[in-house]
């Protein structure tokens, strides 16, 4: 099951009393495919979003509508509802105060409270949103650009901040980043994909930190082994072309231990030495033994 369809099943379960049965309609009336005084079709991918529908024009209109199912090429189907019953279509025109000319969201219709279900309708008509682990992304389909504009404005009215795009002719309203979503879902009652969705996004803050730890420290140990390395070549350089006896003891002691334990960070061969130094004291002495080893190169001894 895709997330949009968990978001549309939790819809239709919150989806109970005559208020909301009401409201809901009207949102998935307003956007359906046609709405016109000699048709209206109502079309959905969604097996769930085609059975609210039904149940909930029979709840309002006392009326039973009949499904017809087509199959694309891929298999995929549409549930489709026709209505060309002008008694009824006329009833469905009074009772939400339908503009036959052009459509628009009639606040006065949906008492306050019930917004959000109204929107829920609008989700269930052409909505979708993306799985949370890809990509947060949440789109509404609206058939006119001017209906589209007035979910824009609605959905500002809440602070979610929305964009409309085009798409094979359909007006989108979208709307990005988690936040933004997280309070769409909680608006249109999907209380419990709220939750997914801020569950997926802790986890994925949690992977993306401990991604940059892991980065962090394998670039920390290639950075120690290419330090040791560099101290490694300078150390036998001084041992060829001098001799490590002509160190003092303490060079001499760094360089002998570098030479038998090459892992070792620097900490821990000033932890070893007796006595013990600390990290920035072992590096001084690696920096002497640099300059030595410079000083080699420099004067040709080191070819």
């Amino acid at each position: 099951m895709s997330f949009s369809d968990e978001v549309r099943n939790e819809i239709c379960t919150n989806i109970n009393d005559k208020d909301k049965r009401f409201a809901c309609l009207y949102g998935m009336l307003l956007f359906s495919r046609v709405l016109t005084k000699e048709r209206i079709c109502f079309q959905s991918k969604s097996s769930k979003a085609a059975e609210t529908f039904s149940k909930l024009f029979t709840a309002v209109f006392s009326y039973e509508l009949n499904c017809k199912v087509s199959t694309a090429k891929n298999g995929k189907e549409m549930y489709i509802y026709d209505l060309t019953d002008k008694n009824i279509i006329e009833q469905v025109f009074l009772k939400y105060r339908i503009d036959s000319v052009k459509r628009h969201i009639n606040p006065e219709i949906i008492s306050r409270g019930s917004l959000g279900v109204f929107t829920a309708g609008v989700f269930l008509a052409g909505g979708s949103v993306n799985d949370p682990e890809k990509e947060y992304h949440l789109e509404f389909t609206s058939p006119e650009e001017e209906l589209a504009e007035e979910l824009k404005l609605l959905l500002g009215d809440i602070g979610i901040s929305s964009g409309i795009t085009v798409r094979r002719g359909q007006y989108i309203v979208y709307i990005k980043g988690s936040e933004s979503i997280e309070d769409t879902l909680t608006f249109i009652n999907a209380q419990q994909c709220t939750l997914e969705l801020m569950n997926v996004k802790i986890y994925k803050d949690v992977r993306n930190k401990a991604n940059r730890i892991t980065n962090c420290d394998n670039a920390n140990i290639n950075k120690v082994v290419k330090a040791s390395m560099k101290q490694i070549e300078d150390i036998k350089l001084i041992a060829e072309k001098r001799g490590l006896d002509s160190l003092t003891s303490e060079l001499r002691e760094v360089a002998e231990m570098r030479l038998e334990s090459t892992g070792l960070s620097l900490q821990d061969i000033g932890e070893s030495l007796d006595p013990p130094i600390s990290r920035s004291g072992v590096n001084h002495r690696f920096k002497k033994l640099s300059k030595i080893a410079d000083e080699i190169r420099n004067s040709g001894g080191g070819k």
